[in-house]
């Protein structure tokens, strides 16, 4: 089922959606992410840049994480549909190319567009996350 710009997402959708979104990221599957998961033109933005990332960037993102953070999962996983998607928290956890072990809070706001997810916008701890900036 797909939906349009002014159409309620069904929850099905939207939480089917999400845990298709987590599967990609877990096996680093990027064709998946690209070509089934998000849209084209899909934003994601974080609040501790205030920066939008487009797909390739989010992409080469999510590959660097997938390479470097030993043990990387998503635990105390919350998912809560919405007219227009899924809100989403989670704590990420792994250790860090530093050694550091990580323990990240973040919420996801997610817009799905069209049975896709076309904008994610990405709460975290930012001093949590500062582990994993150079």
């Amino acid at each position: 089922m797909t939906t349009s710009d002014d159409e309620a997402v069904p929850a099905e959708v939207a939480l089917a959606l999400a845990a298709r979104l987590v599967a990609a990221i877990d096996a680093n599957d990027l064709d998946a992410l690209r070509d089934e998961v998000y849209t084209p033109d899909i934003v994601v933005w974080h609040n501790d840049d205030q920066h939008e990332q487009r797909v390739d960037e989010n992409l080469k993102v999510l590959n660097w994480l997938h390479r470097k953070v030993a043990d990387k999962r998503y635990e105390e996983v919350v998912r809560h549909a919405t007219p227009t998607g899924y809100v989403e928290q989670h704590v990420l956890r792994g250790t860090a190319p530093n050694g550091t072990e990580l323990d990240i809070h973040a919420c996801l706001v997610v817009t799905v567009r069209g049975g896709r997810i076309a904008r994610i916008d990405e709460y975290l701890d930012s001093r949590a996350a500062a582990a994993l900036r150079p």
